[in-house]
């Protein structure tokens, strides 16, 4: 990013309160990333270890957990340092690279989602075809999809802000180098950067999105012509998870990018719910949800500490 008053540095402005809060601020962020990790990689593991759990659908959410493991880690980390030591220089690099691995994670997940639904629309609409169309080679090639879609265009979208002027304020009233907060520092370079970010939200955030909605209108369509109650209930299991995770996660989405600013605060708040607890609660749902995925937990843990 080029800058007319050459200013080589973010200043990261995460909290307008007292200093006498600060530690309790640290310690509250601390335990979320701690347990948002933990809770995520035992998920990774469990799906890793049993082999009942090598299926189409426990890859998704394997891959979901890292997704939601490098969220976390990918701000926090930062944002702990800068409360602990005071110091809340950040320079273009690492800002650069934090806004990178954070737009790959987002599309990561936007795409993993729709995905996911899509592996429930096979397996209540067309079952028949299941094991055919979610077999080995299909679903590692999806995969391997998902990640090399979600590098390149943050790849795309962090080149584009390099040509934008930073001439107001290097101060990012923000928890990390957000998109958004970059946005409100620049008076030159705009036009070319939001007509690449329109094409990259509507490929990337609204067609994952109509084509969850017709997957689950169909879905449901299937269920409801169910005439078995058991089978209506399985069904519905299978789907309620994903859709929570869904809900949460487009609703904290749209809530921060698409609303008007308000004040910086309310921005701050919705970009905690958006990088800190949603992927900490993730797992949860899943894990409470999910049968398989619950009994398998346990097993993991009664060997490990019995």
């Amino acid at each position: 990013m080029k800058n007319e008053t050459s200013i080589n540095f973010f200043y990261i402005l995460p909290f307008s309160g007292e200093a006498k809060n600060k530690p309790l601020i640290s310690i509250f962020f601390c335990l979320i990333y701690l347990i948002g990790v933990l809770v995520n990689f035992s998920i990774i593991t469990v799906i890793c270890l049993e082999v009942q759990l090598h299926k189409p659908m426990y890859l998704f959410i394997c891959n979901l957990s890292i997704v939601d493991m490098f969220f976390t880690s990918i701000t926090v980390p930062k944002l702990l340092h800068i409360l602990f030591s005071g110091n809340h220089i950040v320079s273009f690099s690492q800002c650069y690279t934090q806004l990178y691995f954070f737009l790959a994670v987002g599309i990561a997940e936007e795409i993993l989602l729709f995905i996911m639904a899509y592996d429930r629309y096979v397996a209540i609409c067309i079952p028949l075809h299941y094991h055919q169309i979610m077999n080995r080679r299909n679903c590692i090639l999806i995969t391997f999809g998902i990640w090399a879609a979600a590098f390149l265009n943050s790849l795309v979208l962090v080149e584009s802000t390099l040509n934008m002027t930073s001439c107001h304020s290097n101060i990012i009233h923000q928890i990390f180098c957000d998109m958004k907060s970059l946005t409100r520092i620049i008076c030159t370079g705009k036009t070319m950067f939001f007509v690449i970010m329109g094409i990259e939200t509507l490929i990337f955030s609204l067609v994952p999105v109509l084509g969850t909605c017709i997957s689950y209108v169909k879905i449901f369509k299937i269920i409801f012509k169910m005439k078995s109650k058991e089978s209506r209930r399985k069904a519905f299991s299978t789907c309620s998870s994903h859709i929570t995770v869904m809900s949460i996660y487009y609703g904290t989405c749209l809530a921060e990018y698409l609303m008007p600013a308000y004040s910086d605060f309310l921005d701050v708040i919705f970009n905690v719910v958006y990088i800190n607890i949603i992927p900490m609660i993730n797992p949860i749902i899943y894990s409470l949800q999910n049968a398989n995925v619950q009994s398998a937990l346990v097993r993991f843990i009664k060997e490990m500490f019995f």
